[in-house]
């Protein structure tokens, strides 16, 4: 990969984009990891206001620190960047009194509450970024967004702009060294960090990216027939995971009434 002009491309198209909404720049919202930390650092390179947010919810110390360590560096290195963090563990705790309900009868809640930190974060990105004019903008790669749609539905989904979503994880770690970032944030674990216990993303999906990666380059062109071995595994596991989340790829369905009938 030509990772300077990508790098430059990305930059360009960002600062054309809220140039033309006439918006001040971008808020993101700053996990620890790679994708938050490669946006984050486009956007500050657009010479645009970027608002950095850390969000907090019952976070594993080590995610918040790198997080921080991050959003520092930035700020040290482009006058346009603000930090914020804005722990959200006591509203989740709220929502988690007024939501929670019987595990055995509801065997989805924890995922359900997974998805609810999300979505308490994009709401958060959205407050502030009203109050200073920015738009959302987003950090989901390729495989997440338009392969296996391991992202929540308007959480970490909803945003304004999507950056890096043509770009492959292993693409993105590319960029995190041309970029020059931190080297935790580099050598970060993918993980998305909604559990209470530690899951990595390849824990939770069963593939790794580079995997995922190989099978969605090829997914159309092939069927399962065409694999063998660890490579028919994971061509399963993306398989099953894509046609469960097209309702996210997809535009939201419009019941369409005949024009006849509004006579």
């Amino acid at each position: 990969m030509q990772t300077q002009k990508v790098i430059d491309h990305i930059v360009s198209w960002l600062k054309d984009y809220a140039t033309k909404a006439r918006v001040n720049g971008y808020v993101i919202g700053v996990s620890g990891g790679v994708d938050s930390g490669v946006v984050s650092t486009l956007a500050a390179m657009t010479g645009l206001k970027t608002l950095l947010i850390e969000m907090p919810i019952r976070q594993k110390v080590d995610q918040v620190d790198r997080a921080k360590d991050h959003m520092n560096d930035l700020k040290s290195k482009f006058p346009n960047v603000e930090i914020m963090s804005v722990d959200l563990t006591p509203a989740f705790e709220e929502l988690y009194k007024t939501f929670n309900v019987q595990d055995d009868l509801y065997p989805n809640e924890k995922l359900a509450f997974a998805n609810t930190r999300s979505r308490l974060r994009m709401l958060t990105l959205y407050y502030y970024g009203q109050l200073n004019g920015l738009l959302v903008c987003g950090t989901g790669n390729k495989v997440e967004d338009f392969g296996i749609g391991f992202y929540t539905k308007y959480g970490d989904g909803g945003v304004d702009v999507s950056p890096i979503a043509d770009l492959y994880k292993t693409e993105v770690y590319t960029l995190a060294k041309g970029l020059n970032l931190i080297k935790s944030i580099q050598e970060a674990i993918p993980t998305d960090g909604l559990w209470d216990v530690d899951r990595t993303d390849e824990q939770q999906i069963g593939a790794t990216y580079p995997e995922l990666e190989k099978i969605q380059k090829e997914y159309g062109t092939k069927t399962a027939e065409d694999y063998e071995g660890r490579d028919k595994e994971v061509f399963l596991i993306f398989d099953r995971m894509h046609k469960a989340a097209k309702h996210k790829m997809e535009p939201i369905p419009v019941c369409d009434i005949p024009e006849e009938w509004r006579n």
